[in-house]
Formats: structure tokens, sequence, C-alpha cells
């Protein structure tokens, strides 16, 4: 069955992050949304590729989507400054959606309020962030935790999408 991903995403995300894990979605039939401040905004990667922003913040609510995505890179740090992000992302974690985030998107995660005791990773220098926020951080290439799907960095990536792949399809 089909399934709808939200993806959170700004400027300076980390291509690689954010395309992959699409691609992999979309040839396994699902939808993806890119999901930013304004609908046809043009964003910039780390890498200078750019991509317009399918939906608006204010224009989605959690309940038209089965998933979230959140990619690494400077993006999520970005996210964390509007708290509409935040309460989004908030929604998929309380109703037990699969969420997904690589790199520095666990970061991102901790403005949630609800990663105590959570099994997680991300980037090494996210660690100790992590760690105050209440989780529980391992060094591991892909870790799941119910409905979180967590991974280091694009090395990872193969073992993100398996996993994740998995959840939207449990």
């Amino acid at each position: 069955m089909s399934k709808k991903i939200a993806v959170l995403v700004t400027n300076m995300v980390e291509e690689i992050e954010l395309t992959d894990p699409v691609q992999h979605f979309k040839e396994a039939n699902h939808s993806v949304d890119l999901i930013e401040g304004e609908a046809g905004k043009e964003i910039t990667g780390k890498n200078g590729k750019t991509f317009t922003i399918d939906k608006g913040i204010d224009e989605v609510k959690p309940d038209d989507y089965d998933a979230l995505l959140v990619p690494g890179g400077f993006s999520p740090d970005l996210l964390r400054i509007d708290e509409r992000n935040a309460t989004f992302a908030r929604s998929f974690i309380e109703a037990k959606k699969p969420v997904f985030a690589i790199c520095h998107g666990p970061q991102f995660l901790i403005d949630t309020d609800l990663l105590k005791d959570v099994d997680i990773t991300g980037f090494t220098s996210i660690r100790k962030d992590l760690l105050n926020a209440g989780a529980n951080f391992k060094d591991e290439e892909v870790v799941v935790d119910q409905n979180i799907v967590t991974s280091r960095t694009p090395d990872d990536l193969p073992a993100f999408n398996r996993e994740a792949l998995k959840l939207l399809h449990a």
C-alpha cells in the first residue's frame, strides 16, 4: 500500500540524505512532499543543488501523512528556529507514525521533547545533545526504536533506507 511521506527540509540540507531516501520511497510507490515555510520556495542544499518546496508548513497537517523524513546537513538546525516544525514532528512521534532522521536530523527531533529513553543515533557531533535530551545514544549505522529510524552519515544510507522501507511496509 502506498504511503504519503512528509519531508521537513530547508536550505543547507545534505543533498544525498534527501535525494537517496526519497528515490527509494518513490521506487516503492510512496509519495513524498517537501515541506518548509512556503510552498514554491526554492531551497539550496550544501553542495548547491536546488529543490522546490511542495507545501508550506501552514498548509499541511500530520494527519495528511503516514511518515516523516528529516534529512541532515545544516537544514535540521535551521528548522529548529520555527516551532511549527517541531509541533508537526511531535505529532508523528505521539501517533507512533514512522519518523526517519539521519545525520543531524535527530538533533532536530530534540525539539519535540519526546526523546527521553529513546534509542537513537546520529552524527557524532550531536551525541551530547541527544544524551542531554534523555535519549540513549548508540554509535551504530542504523537504530530502530519503535517508530523512529535514525542513522549517522551518508555511508549509512543503505541500512537507513532498508529499515525505513521495512517500517513503511509493516
